[in-house]
């Protein structure tokens, strides 16, 4: 198949060179699976460490038939993504077909009627929840059927297990806040969303996350955000990840408005060889943090 042809782009990829394909049974794979997108990562369970990285771009779809499509034509011509036998496989959703309910108010039997809530379900979604392990909340979300029972299908050796990328930036952030503390607000700066977290005490207090069109709406969304809570502009101290360079200018416009941001570490509980080092340590916290996920 020619480069023009594909509905694809790999963006970047970064290789361990202790990573060995006879190793897959110890193996964690991570998959995040966007509209957009697509993100994996291998980690070996025996010292946390990161072996493999790939981003993809997936091009413009007009329904989830053409997005499945577009992630079985990276699988098909990835020997390593075709692998059988990982010691796990953790796949994480990015999608707008999620509710966060307090766990406890949770009731399983009633995941559709939360979702409903928030978002337009159809025949076509099977749904999951997740329930935090650091914070008292409950992710509800809504898969494609097609897609699940393919990667299912995809794994039948391993243990497929599937959350949202909303929980893997709470689960990422709770970690994160274990070690640094005085934290007001965590960013996450997605393809065309953003993400707002922020904690009390223990555990989460506030998540949303925003369509972002144009750049004003970054600062506006952090200002209604800063508003509703009752935090000071001039004192919160925010931590930002994301797609977003050290030196960019969307970070020099960040920086005219809050100038207490600052970008976030990279994750603590994995392991990185210097191959990573061309990696910037705020990218792919969403990523690296569905390794938390269980």
């Amino acid at each position: 198949m020619e480069q023009e042809q594909k509905k694809y782009k790999l963006l970047k990829r970064v290789q361990d060179e202790k990573f060995n394909i006879d190793l897959i049974g110890q193996y964690v794979l991570l998959i995040q699976l966007g509209i957009r997108d697509l993100q994996v990562a291998v980690i070996d369970s025996d010292d946390n460490r990161c072996l493999l990285l790939e981003d993809f771009v997936v091009g413009q779809v007009s329904s989830a038939s053409e997005l499945n499509e577009a992630y079985k034509a990276i699988f098909d011509e990835h020997q390593v993504l075709q692998a059988g036998f990982w010691k796990s496989v953790k796949v994480a959703v990015k999608n707008q077909k999620f509710s966060h309910v307090p766990s406890a108010l949770f009731i399983p039997e009633a995941c559709a009627d939360y979702l409903k809530i928030n978002c337009k379900v159809d025949s076509s979604d099977t749904f999951h929840y997740y329930k935090s392990l650091k914070s008292e909340v409950v992710t509800v979300f809504a898969l494609n059927k097609s897609l699940k029972t393919w990667l299912e299908d995809l794994y039948p050796n391993s243990r497929v297990e599937f959350t949202h990328q909303s929980s893997t930036l709470i689960e990422g952030v709770l970690q994160y806040a274990r070690s640094h503390k005085n934290i007001s607000m965590y960013l996450y700066i997605d393809r065309f969303k953003m993400h707002i977290i922020t904690l009390k005490g223990n555990g989460l207090e506030y998540y949303n996350q925003f369509t972002i069109k144009q750049f004003a709406d970054y600062i506006k969304y952090i200002m209604l955000v800063f508003k509703g809570l009752q935090l000071d502009q001039q004192k919160s101290n925010v931590v930002m990840w994301g797609y977003i360079g050290k030196q960019s200018p969307h970070y020099n416009e960040f920086y005219k408005f809050i100038q207490t941001i600052s970008f976030g570490d990279r994750s603590d509980y994995l392991k990185f060889g210097f191959v990573f080092d061309e990696i910037q340590d705020h990218h792919f916290f969403d990523l690296y943090s569905t390794f938390l996920c269980s």
